[in-house]
């Protein structure tokens, strides 16, 4: 941040505490401020108030870079100097915008994010590269191309409910038109996928309307979608969690799905959790997939699944799950998944420089894991992954996932190039 804008900064929190008035401090503590500045005035009163505090050696600094901890200290000062003043409104946006910080630091700010941009808007624009090839199977080189624009919405109702919702548009140029599906909802288009509300009762969560599912115990092994239904979340520290609803398959039509999980809290350094998984559709879920000759036979799916993770330190974290489909005749190698992966740091968009990388390996048998949640490996395949993030500036991330492994039908090597660029706003 130049030293005019951080003046600027500092300029407007002294309008909002008063500053900006015909009496002014009698002398400027800041030695590297010139006494003929344009925002001395400003500045000497902001330190005579105790809104600014500058660096312990007299200097002000106002060429370097401020964090957001800086400001929400400045905020807090500033709040506590003239609460209820003309420019109160510009300080309660203040205090929402750096909420997290100011709770932190003791400041309750949680009747302002409620009456503060009651709407907020976030969003993303991303591209997608992906190439998969095949053992004596693609005549060439399999390659996707994806651009996505998101724009999602939050509208607090009252005090306990909020309304969501979410908006996209994306293109998509590929030639795997037969390859195995990852996530649905990238085949282009407009589209409104999402639309809920979100209610809040102490510790106990309420979704309701068309929301993203994700089977919370195997950090979305086996299911990672768009669902119309419900859910219900018990707990703060442990979880109780019982989702239902239906959700459009991208083969099989609409299907049926329900699940109970519980969990103890995946933030801690230690976590473990186990679910049910019950997936159903009129047709027979899945049953025309004929593996080594035999259809899978099986009106649905019921899927076991167990999870857990350990934090070695603030940056090393292993984590695994396993989950088997209790239904139908084939092998059991089409009805069980696992993973075991080892992160390391990870990259924060709003942190430019920061970065993160992971190593796995997964067995995603098509009948256990339905619709995973990864980029460069699909259901039914199997292999060792690797991938890396890197924050390039503020809000711009790249990532770059390789896979060398197999197709669990037929046991033929495959490998995958994943590729994204994304912005976040």
């Amino acid at each position: 941040m130049s030293m005019k804008k951080s003046l600027v900064s500092a300029l407007t929190t002294a309008l909002v505490v008063g500053a900006a008035s015909t009496t002014f401090a009698a002398a400027n503590p800041f030695e590297d401020v010139p006494a003929d500045h344009w925002a001395y005035d400003a500045i000497s009163q902001l330190a005579a108030d105790g809104v600014i505090e500058g660096y312990g050696d007299g200097t002000y600094r106002g060429d370097q870079e401020i964090t957001r901890y800086e400001m929400a200290q400045m905020i807090a000062r500033a709040m506590a100097k003239n609460p209820n003043g003309a420019d109160k409104a510009l300080v309660d946006k203040l205090a929402a915008e750096f909420a997290d910080e100011l709770n932190n630091l003791g400041v309750r700010v949680s009747a302002l994010e409620k009456k503060v941009d009651n709407v907020k808007w976030h969003g993303l624009f991303r591209y997608q590269w992906k190439r998969t090839n095949k053992e004596e199977t693609y005549p060439q080189d399999r390659h996707r191309n994806n651009f996505r624009l998101r724009l999602s919405m939050t509208a607090r109702v009252n005090e306990h409910w909020t309304a969501n919702g979410r908006m996209e548009y994306g293109t998509q140029s590929d030639n795997m038109k037969s390859a195995a599906n990852t996530t649905g909802g990238d085949n282009g288009g407009f589209t409104v996928n999402r639309l809920w509300a979100a209610g809040e009762y102490g510790a106990t969560t309420i979704w309701l309307g068309k929301f993203p599912g994700f089977s919370l115990v195997d950090n979305g092994m086996i299911f990672d979608d768009d669902m119309a239904g419900g859910f219900v979340q018990f707990g703060n520290k442990a979880y109780l969690r019982l989702t239902g609803g239906r959700y459009k398959t991208e083969d099989y039509g609409t299907a049926s799905y329900w699940s109970v999980e519980a969990s103890t809290d995946p933030n801690k350094k230690f976590s473990i959790g186990a679910g049910y998984h019950h997936f159903e559709n009129k047709e027979k879920m899945l049953a025309n997939i004929a593996i080594d000759g035999v259809n899978n036979n099986a009106k649905n799916l019921g899927i076991w699944d167990v999870g857990a993770a350990y934090s070695f330190d603030k940056n090393v974290r292993l984590s695994g799950a396993y989950a088997q489909n209790t239904k139908g005749d084939v092998s059991s190698k089409y009805r069980r998944a696992w993973f075991a992966q080892l992160d390391y740091k990870g990259a924060d968009p709003k942190d430019k420089g920061s970065w993160g990388a992971f190593l796995a390996y997964r067995h995603l048998g098509q009948l256990a894991a339905v619709v995973p949640t990864y980029d460069s490996i699909a259901s039914g395949q199997k292999g060792t992954q690797l991938g890396v993030a890197y924050t390039f500036l503020p809000n711009i991330v790249g990532k770059l996932e390789y896979l060398f492994g197999k197709d669990i039908t037929d046991n033929k090597r495959l490998n995958t190039i994943f590729s994204e660029v994304a912005l976040y706003f």
